[in-house]
């Protein structure tokens, strides 16, 4: 695929975890493209596919950044912000009660919860916004979506009528649950959950069975967890327990499907819409993708899939970059890549790797050029 003029690069990758953020991706391949192949147009549009990273992801497309303090996974206040562009917001889990947002790293994995989720969201709702994109993704909760619930406007009380706090523990003591006082806009606001997990909320593969030991619960508290989930699954409809993403953030997919309408959908496809991928690819004659780690993992709706497929669908060839590669050439190729590289073929050593990863992409962007 050519055309006059200077040739025209895409670089759509995600982060690589615990390195580098998507932009910060996308900036380091970017400069080695325009050293190696001055000329070239180079556009970058850094991705993500529901977790941490997918507000970023936004802002460097051009989306408004809006700013707030919102209560942090156990209640301390916590700087976060989410993006706008229009009547349309993207609010991401992580950047509000996410692990990383828990003080000094320390696990709650029974106190935390999603309050904090839920006033950004009102914040948003407050100032004009009708659709919500939610990212769902690295919660430090299993709160089944309660605390979320709660700052909507949700009422959540015991046998005797007392309200109770939207605490993963104490869902076990509720009796019912009180919608009248929800806030008013949610009425004709959509809400789309950004996700990559299909998991249950309830079980074996669900939102405590598998996630809560990540989140520091012992065994013994996975169990109360569960017990507390399949009592707020009753009580919010058990219908929406076996839904595929129900368990995705703690259970919180289950508490938005059940009580706000939300949609689950790909995170990676929704970033892509949003951002109109398609038309960004028109007149490209290659799309870079990648993120830390390219494995089978990366082949189940991982971001670089999504990418990958849209650019198949364009008939643009499309390379990932990645901090290792773990798949076969057969993998690659069935899906969709022409060529794979990994800053572990550069420098062995994985430590250095990721501390020196936006030069090696840099030498990697380089050689892409060629």
């Amino acid at each position: 695929m050519t055309h006059a003029g200077p040739r025209r690069v895409i670089l759509a990758p995600d982060k690589f975890k615990g390195s580098l953020t998507a932009a910060q991706v996308a900036a380091a391949l970017a400069a080695g493209i325009e050293s190696a192949a001055p000329g070239t147009e180079v556009k970058q549009l850094p991705v993500a596919d529901g977790g941490d990273g997918t507000v970023d992801a936004f802002l460097a497309a051009g989306w408004e950044r809006i700013a707030l303090t919102a209560p942090g996974p156990t209640g301390a206040p916590v700087a976060t912000a989410y993006a706008r562009r229009g009547g349309i917001a993207v609010i991401e889990l992580a950047a509000v009660v996410g692990l990383v947002k828990l003080p000094g790293g320390q696990p709650d994995p029974l106190g935390a919860n999603t309050y904090g989720l839920g006033v950004v969201m009102a914040h948003a709702l407050d100032h004009g916004v009708r659709e919500i994109v939610l990212g769902l993704g690295g919660s430090a909760s299993t709160d089944g979506g309660a605390g979320m619930l709660e700052a909507l406007g949700l009422r959540i009380r015991d046998g005797f009528g007392t309200e109770l706090p939207c605490n993963g523990t104490l869902l076990g003591l509720d009796d019912r649950v009180d919608r009248s006082g929800l806030h008013p806009a949610l009425a004709d606001t959509r809400i789309t959950l950004a996700s990559d997990v299909d998991n249950p909320l309830l079980g074996p593969d669900g939102a405590a069975a598998v996630y809560a030991p990540q989140k520091g619960a012992t065994p013994e508290q996975v169990a109360t967890l569960e017990a507390a989930l399949s009592n707020w699954a009753i009580l919010l409809g058990p219908e929406w327990a076996d839904k595929p993403g129900a368990g995705a953030a703690g259970g919180t997919g289950f508490g938005a499907m059940a009580v706000l309408g939300a949609v689950p959908r790909s995170g990676i496809d929704v970033v892509l819409d949003l951002v109109d991928f398609p038309a960004q690819l028109a007149g490209a004659d290659l799309v870079v993708t990648g993120e830390g780690s390219l494995d089978t993992q990366s082949l189940n709706g991982k971001a670089p899939m999504g990418v990958a497929t849209a650019a198949h669908r364009a008939g643009v060839p499309i390379v990932a970059v990645a901090g290792r590669v773990q798949l076969t050439p057969d993998q690659l190729h069935a899906a969709g890549f022409t060529a794979a590289y990994a800053l572990t073929d550069l420098e062995p050593d994985p430590a250095r790797c990721m501390a020196d990863a936006a030069e090696l992409l840099q030498r990697i962007g380089e050689q892409i050029a060629r």
